[in-house]
């Protein structure tokens, strides 16, 4: 049964027909590709507003925890890397200023 894994309901695909792998067949991707792109100083957008009104965040650091700073208020606050994929909208284009 090479190159075969079971679905979310148990039914069998191709390991190759499209699938993310983390390096062994079979086995789908764990990590969000949107989230391995995050670099300090990047700007994210999250779902819902911050109570300030603000919906852009800063990343101010990266890890297990993800460090964000509000543009709106300054405020910081940590999220795991779970919560910080379910609440991110997108990642906003950085400006050309530098």
């Amino acid at each position: 049964m090479v190159g075969v894994c079971l679905g979310r309901l148990g039914t069998a695909s191709r390991a190759g027909s499209g699938e993310k792998t983390i390096g062994l067949p079979g086995y789908p991707s764990i990590i969000s590709p949107m989230l391995t792109e995050l670099k300090i100083d990047d700007i994210v957008q999250l779902r819902k507003p911050h109570p300030c009104g603000s919906y852009t965040w800063r990343v101010t650091r990266l890890g297990a925890d993800i460090g964000l700073e509000c543009l709106g208020c300054g405020r910081r606050v940590m999220l795991t890397r779970r919560e910080l994929r379910r609440r991110l909208k997108k990642i906003l284009p950085k400006d050309s200023d530098d």
